[in-house]
């Protein structure tokens, strides 16, 4: 009951205060020093705090959309007195700053929204490979911030011949039912990355990082399959190029480790021996080609497997034929008895006329020495 009373009282008084104490209960208006907006028009409502039944009313047009205007405070209280409305409190402002927002589709965006409508289709490969190129030569594009969906192809074109498009996007916006309709021509290149000379390369020249720069090139100027530049590093030209030129896998080989007319090593190898004599490349070769040499000494023509710059090894008998006798022929010299002379020369051209048996190698009586003896392998 107690209250009740005390409530009901309360009341009364509150409807006793006079009108002007009522009144000093509401906000004054108050301008506001930086002010965003999304529409075109700049209202009464975005400018001042509290400003009542005046909110809606429109004074300004705003700046471009991502732009920011500034306003001086005289200017702004002219334009809101004209408009009835008054008493409005500024502070120490001296300027309103407007800023209107906006969408910005950066034009490398723009690139790669056409770059995926066309991706995998009329013939062309992945969008990250598709170079595209605009007709107007497209900057960044600002949109009201109304349109806040995602960039939708509804029409693609595109001729392969000359690789012109002609694409249409969709922009769904919050605040209208119709979608922004965007529109985009120019042409689309599918590119491959390849490896692209630095410099005229002749055909002897092994290739060097420096000599290689890595670009990228419409896949129609490279035919066939295009090198890396890990693969072409430390290859060989099958021809000469001038530099610029993309380079294909068919156009590099493993360099030539021996040369034609080239004097070389002649390394002979049977089990338990190793032998080097001078000899002639007939014929060039990388590593690991098999070539014909001269030996300058027996005027033979031998075939040898290229082994290393310069170098040519002749196999002599098979490796996996047993070398103890060999070891054993070659070990039987008593310590005190004096080597007998060996004629080194005659011993190689002995061995290379013919290839030697085991037997062969354990008559030559080869002095330890004279000539080096490779242990024997345990199986």
């Amino acid at each position: 009951m107690i209250r009740t009373t005390i409530a009901t009282i309360s009341a009364l008084l509150a409807l006793a205060l006079p009108a002007q104490a009522a009144d000093d209960f509401i906000a004054a208006p108050t301008l506001r020093a930086s002010v965003t907006v999304t529409a075109d028009v700049v209202r009464v409502g975005d400018l001042i705090d509290n400003a009542g039944s005046a909110a809606l009313i429109a004074v300004y047009r705003s700046p471009d959309l991502g732009t920011t205007g500034a306003l001086p405070v005289a200017q702004v209280l002219s334009v809101l007195r004209a408009k009835q409305v008054i008493g409005v409190m500024t502070g120490d402002i001296t300027e309103v700053q407007v800023t209107r927002l906006a969408r910005t589709l950066a034009s490398k965006d723009l690139e790669t929204a056409v770059a995926s409508a066309l991706e995998r289709r009329f013939g062309l490969g992945d969008a990250a490979n598709i170079n595209v190129t605009f007709d107007r030569g497209i900057a960044d594009m600002r949109l009201d911030a109304s349109n806040t969906g995602a960039l939708q192809p509804i029409a693609t074109r595109y001729d392969a011949r000359n690789g012109r498009f002609d694409v249409a996007f969709e922009i769904n916006n919050d605040h209208n039912p119709t979608p922004t309709k965007l529109r985009f021509t120019g042409t689309a290149i599918e590119t491959v990355e390849v490896a692209v000379l630095t410099r005229d390369i002749d055909r002897a020249d092994l290739l060097k990082s420096s000599d290689i720069a890595l670009e990228r090139r419409p896949k129609a100027e490279v035919t066939g399959e295009p090198a890396s530049r890990d693969r072409t590093i430390g290859m060989q030209l099958r021809r000469p190029m001038r530099s610029g030129t993309p380079i294909r896998v068919a156009d590099i080989v493993k360099p030539d480790f021996v040369l034609r007319d080239q004097s070389v090593t002649v390394i002979y190898q049977v089990p338990g021996i190793y032998l080097t004599t001078r000899g002639k490349a007939i014929e060039s070769g990388a590593e690991g080609d098999t070539v014909s040499v001269l030996n300058l000494q027996t005027k033979r023509t031998l075939t040898g497997v290229v082994t290393g710059r310069g170098q040519v090894t002749v196999q002599g008998a098979s490796q996996s034929t047993p070398m103890v006798a060999a070891v054993e022929q070659t070990s039987s010299l008593k310590r005190d008895e004096a080597p007998a002379p060996v004629n080194t020369d005659a011993l190689i051209r002995k061995l290379v006329q013919a290839p030697a048996s085991q037997a062969q190698v354990a008559q030559a009586q080869i002095p330890q020495t004279r000539v080096s003896q490779a242990p024997a392998k345990s199986e």
